[in-house]
Protein backbone atom coordinates (compact mmCIF):
# COMPACT_ATOMS: atom_id res chain seq x y z
CA UNK A 1 0.00 0.00 0.00
CA UNK A 2 1.28 3.44 -0.91
CA UNK A 3 0.75 6.13 1.72
CA UNK A 4 0.77 9.12 -0.61
CA UNK A 5 0.05 11.65 2.12
CA UNK A 6 2.65 10.52 4.62
CA UNK A 7 5.39 9.92 2.06
CA UNK A 8 4.98 13.33 0.48
CA UNK A 9 4.98 11.66 -2.94
CA UNK A 10 1.69 13.18 -4.08
CA UNK A 11 1.61 13.07 -7.86
CA UNK A 12 4.82 11.03 -8.02
CA UNK A 13 3.10 8.26 -6.06
CA UNK A 14 0.13 8.46 -8.38
CA UNK A 15 2.54 8.03 -11.30
CA UNK A 16 3.52 4.65 -9.87
CA UNK A 17 -0.14 3.76 -9.39
CA UNK A 18 -0.84 4.79 -12.99
CA UNK A 19 1.84 2.43 -14.29
CA UNK A 20 0.46 -0.39 -12.13
CA UNK A 21 -3.11 0.26 -13.30
CA UNK A 22 -2.02 0.28 -16.96
CA UNK A 23 -0.46 -3.14 -16.43
CA UNK A 24 -3.46 -4.48 -14.49
CA UNK A 25 -5.99 -3.51 -17.17
CA UNK A 26 -3.81 -4.01 -20.27
CA UNK A 27 -5.21 -7.36 -21.40
CA UNK A 28 -8.90 -6.88 -20.60
CA UNK A 29 -11.52 -4.56 -22.12
CA UNK A 30 -14.68 -5.74 -20.33
CA UNK A 31 -16.26 -2.94 -18.31
CA UNK A 32 -17.45 -5.01 -15.33
CA UNK A 33 -14.17 -6.90 -15.02
CA UNK A 34 -12.09 -3.72 -15.22
CA UNK A 35 -14.36 -1.76 -12.88
CA UNK A 36 -14.15 -4.55 -10.31
CA UNK A 37 -10.36 -4.69 -10.62
CA UNK A 38 -10.03 -0.90 -10.46
CA UNK A 39 -12.20 -0.72 -7.32
CA UNK A 40 -10.14 -3.40 -5.58
CA UNK A 41 -6.91 -1.76 -6.75
CA UNK A 42 -7.85 1.62 -5.27
CA UNK A 43 -9.22 0.11 -2.07
CA UNK A 44 -6.04 -1.86 -1.41
CA UNK A 45 -3.48 0.68 -2.62
CA UNK A 46 -4.73 3.90 -1.00
CA UNK A 47 -4.73 4.58 2.73
CA UNK A 48 -7.73 5.71 4.72
CA UNK A 49 -10.49 4.53 2.39
CA UNK A 50 -13.62 2.82 3.57
CA UNK A 51 -15.29 2.66 0.14
CA UNK A 52 -14.11 2.69 -3.48
CA UNK A 53 -16.34 2.00 -6.41
CA UNK A 54 -18.68 2.96 -9.19
CA UNK A 55 -22.14 4.33 -9.68
CA UNK A 56 -23.32 3.89 -13.26
CA UNK A 57 -25.57 6.17 -15.32
CA UNK A 58 -28.86 4.44 -15.96
CA UNK A 59 -31.37 6.83 -17.55
CA UNK A 60 -30.19 9.92 -15.63
CA UNK A 61 -29.98 8.03 -12.33
CA UNK A 62 -26.89 6.51 -10.72
CA UNK A 63 -27.08 2.79 -9.98
CA UNK A 64 -24.55 0.94 -7.83
CA UNK A 65 -21.77 -0.80 -9.76
CA UNK A 66 -18.66 -2.76 -8.75
CA UNK A 67 -17.17 -1.61 -5.43
CA UNK A 68 -15.11 -2.49 -2.35
CA UNK A 69 -16.28 -1.61 1.15
CA UNK A 70 -19.45 -1.62 3.22
CA UNK A 71 -22.89 -2.06 1.66
CA UNK A 72 -23.97 1.04 -0.22
CA UNK A 73 -26.92 3.02 -1.47
CA UNK A 74 -28.24 1.37 -4.63
CA UNK A 75 -29.74 4.35 -6.48
CA UNK A 76 -28.83 8.03 -6.39
CA UNK A 77 -30.73 10.66 -8.38
CA UNK A 78 -28.69 13.10 -10.48
CA UNK A 79 -28.14 16.29 -8.50
CA UNK A 80 -28.50 14.63 -5.08
CA UNK A 81 -25.57 14.08 -2.72
CA UNK A 82 -21.92 14.22 -3.72
CA UNK A 83 -22.21 11.52 -6.40
CA UNK A 84 -25.39 12.97 -7.92
CA UNK A 85 -23.83 16.44 -7.96
CA UNK A 86 -20.74 15.12 -9.77
CA UNK A 87 -22.98 13.34 -12.30
CA UNK A 88 -25.20 16.37 -12.94
CA UNK A 89 -22.33 18.87 -13.17
CA UNK A 90 -19.81 16.50 -14.78
CA UNK A 91 -17.24 18.05 -12.44
CA UNK A 92 -15.13 16.31 -9.81
CA UNK A 93 -16.38 16.84 -6.28
CA UNK A 94 -13.73 16.92 -3.54
CA UNK A 95 -15.45 17.26 -0.18
CA UNK A 96 -13.45 17.71 3.02
CA UNK A 97 -16.45 17.14 5.34
CA UNK A 98 -19.42 15.34 3.81
CA UNK A 99 -21.61 16.24 6.79
CA UNK A 100 -21.38 19.90 5.72
CA UNK A 101 -22.28 19.09 2.09
CA UNK A 102 -25.88 20.13 1.31
CA UNK A 103 -28.00 17.05 0.56
CA UNK A 104 -25.28 14.56 1.50
CA UNK A 105 -26.51 10.95 1.40
CA UNK A 106 -25.10 8.99 4.34
CA UNK A 107 -24.74 5.47 2.96
CA UNK A 108 -22.03 4.78 5.58
CA UNK A 109 -22.05 6.94 8.70
CA UNK A 110 -18.29 6.30 9.07
CA UNK A 111 -17.53 8.32 5.92
CA UNK A 112 -16.30 11.86 6.57
CA UNK A 113 -14.72 12.95 3.28
CA UNK A 114 -15.31 12.04 -0.33
CA UNK A 115 -13.87 12.35 -3.80
CA UNK A 116 -16.15 11.72 -6.78
CA UNK A 117 -14.89 11.79 -10.38
CA UNK A 118 -17.39 11.79 -13.26
CA UNK A 119 -16.54 9.25 -15.94
CA UNK A 120 -17.14 10.77 -19.36
CA UNK A 121 -16.23 8.98 -22.58
CA UNK A 122 -16.94 10.35 -26.05
CA UNK A 123 -19.13 13.04 -24.48
CA UNK A 124 -21.30 10.48 -22.67
CA UNK A 125 -21.51 10.19 -18.89
CA UNK A 126 -20.78 6.54 -18.03
CA UNK A 127 -21.11 7.09 -14.29
CA UNK A 128 -18.93 8.23 -11.39
CA UNK A 129 -15.96 6.87 -9.50
CA UNK A 130 -16.56 7.37 -5.77
CA UNK A 131 -13.97 7.24 -2.98
CA UNK A 132 -14.98 7.64 0.67
CA UNK A 133 -12.79 8.04 3.73
CA UNK A 134 -13.43 7.98 7.47
CA UNK A 135 -10.81 10.75 7.75
CA UNK A 136 -11.82 14.40 7.40
CA UNK A 137 -10.03 16.24 4.57
CA UNK A 138 -8.55 12.95 3.29
CA UNK A 139 -8.40 14.07 -0.33
CA UNK A 140 -6.19 16.95 -1.44
CA UNK A 141 -5.47 18.58 -4.78
CA UNK A 142 -2.80 15.97 -5.60
CA UNK A 143 -5.27 13.16 -4.83
CA UNK A 144 -7.85 14.71 -7.11
CA UNK A 145 -5.36 15.07 -9.98
CA UNK A 146 -4.02 11.55 -9.38
CA UNK A 147 -7.44 9.88 -9.24
CA UNK A 148 -8.60 11.80 -12.32
CA UNK A 149 -5.51 10.48 -14.13
CA UNK A 150 -6.29 6.92 -13.02
CA UNK A 151 -9.93 7.33 -14.14
CA UNK A 152 -8.70 8.46 -17.57
CA UNK A 153 -6.56 5.31 -17.83
CA UNK A 154 -9.57 3.18 -16.88
CA UNK A 155 -11.75 4.85 -19.53
CA UNK A 156 -9.07 4.53 -22.21
CA UNK A 157 -8.49 0.81 -21.58
CA UNK A 158 -12.12 -0.20 -21.04
CA UNK A 159 -15.03 -0.69 -23.43
CA UNK A 160 -17.83 1.56 -22.18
Amino acid sequence: MIDLQQSGQGLEGYGLLAAQLESLLADERDFIANAAQFSAFLFTQLDDLNWAGFYLNRNEELVLGPFQGQIACVRIPFGRGVCGTAAASRQTQRVEDVHAFPGHIACDSASNSELVVPLVKDGRLIGVLDLDSPKLSRFGVADQAGIERLADIFLRLTDC
